[in-house]
């Protein structure tokens, strides 16, 4: 009930700034971002990590796209319903070239990023090797290589597909990464260990963005971490919580405060950026409001039970994963999908269905959860006083 009475007062006190300010609001032009750039993980990806090592199967994909095109979710992600919200296509992702078309911005998002890197593989520890850094020299590069070929193409048939140089400066760049951090971080140290890493992860996304700023990039929509502990697949390893150990919602307390530390530091060093980045406007998107109003909401929201998963088997201490096959005691079982994916707020355990995105979306694309709350298509703009 208090995290309820923070999300409502916070939207009503955001609502409050956009109508007092509403005159001033009025006279910003709408920004037109001719591109978007976005940096993050699975919950971003378009099709990144399926082209670098393994194919995405149905039934991801099957609500929207029918057919699996690289997204970790029945439907469209989050980055859909933002490229839908100002009148771009889909995004196409850098390390996918089939059919790609990058006049209208590039995914360098791949599933299992995080802003460290990781120092084992993808294959032992699932985590992608194209982390924060990666992704940023990875943008450095197309940006000099794009800029180059579309001084050299002229009237050459692949030039519409190139991004124009002036547009770089121009167009949306957003941040949506951590949460594997974070996940990994719980595994693999103490709740000490982890709380003091927490410092490095924001100075590497700081940096991250200070490079682009260099390069020209000058808008900025940075997503802080969300829920994690109410997650349905970390909720099926826990075993015997401890009284105390989970909120009224059932999520793991612990694993959401690392959440709540790591956005706060992230905000902070936000606002410190404001003022080393003159003419960069950067909100910061608290996701985290988003998602939790959701879950501790769901059922008046049109959801079943947000602890439920959609798509694989998740009971009685088995654990199959969506689309996998698993033999347990001489009996095949399969990861199979949901009949009606709109009722559920996890689609596998860990990634949103299309309609949870959606609603999410919804709650964010105005601004209200945003610092400034200005709406996306307004986050070109600064508001010194706010």
């Amino acid at each position: 009930m208090e995290f309820l009475r923070i999300f409502v007062t916070g939207i009503f006190l955001a609502s409050w700034v956009l109508s007092v300010g509403g005159e001033e609001m009025k006279a910003f032009p709408s920004c037109h971002f001719p591109a978007v750039y976005t940096f993050g993980d699975s919950n971003s990806d378009t099709g990144g990590i399926l082209a670098a090592f393994y194919p995405i199967v149905l039934p991801y994909g099957e609500t929207f796209f029918h057919r699996a095109v690289g997204r970790a979710s029945d439907g469209r992600l989050l980055i859909d319903f933002i490229a839908e919200h100002l009148g771009l296509p889909y995004l196409s992702a850098y390390l996918d070239s089939i059919g790609a078309s990058f006049r209208h911005g590039a995914n360098f998002a791949t599933g299992g990023s995080t802003i460290r890197r990781p120092n084992e593989t993808v294959f032992q520890s699932g985590l992608s090797p194209f982390s924060l850094d990666v992704q940023t020299a990875h943008h450095d590069q197309f940006k000099a290589r794009t800029s180059y070929l579309y001084r050299q193409a002229k009237k050459h048939s692949y030039k519409p597909l190139l991004p124009r140089p002036k547009d770089f400066s121009k167009a949306l760049y957003i941040f949506d990464i951590g949460q594997n951090d974070l996940a990994s971080g719980l595994k693999k140290m103490s709740k000490e260990q982890l709380r003091a890493s927490i410092p490095d992860m924001v100075k590497q996304l700081a940096a991250a963005i200070q490079n682009l700023y260099q390069q020209g990039a000058r808008t900025f929509w940075i997503h802080n971490t969300g829920p994690i502990g109410c997650l349905p697949l970390t909720l099926a390893y826990l075993q015997n919580p401890k009284p105390g150990s989970l909120d009224q919602h059932g999520c793991i307390k612990a694993q959401n405060d690392m959440a709540v530390e790591f956005n706060r530091q992230l905000k902070d060093r936000v606002i410190k950026l404001r003022a080393a980045l003159p003419d960069a406007a950067l909100a910061y998107v608290d996701i985290y409001a988003a998602k939790y109003g959701l879950i501790s909401n769901a059922k008046n929201q049109g959801f079943n039970d947000p602890g439920k998963i959609c798509c694989g088997h998740y009971e009685n201490g088995i654990r199959v994963f969506c689309a996998k096959k698993a033999n347990i005691n001489g009996t095949e079982i399969y990861g199979a999908p949901c009949e009606n994916p709109a009722l559920f707020v996890s689609w596998d355990g860990v990634h949103y269905t299309e309609a949870a995105n959606k609603w999410i979306a919804n709650h964010i694309l105005n601004g209200s959860l945003s610092d400034p709350p200005l709406p996306i298509t307004l986050a070109c703009h600064k508001l010194e006083h706010v």
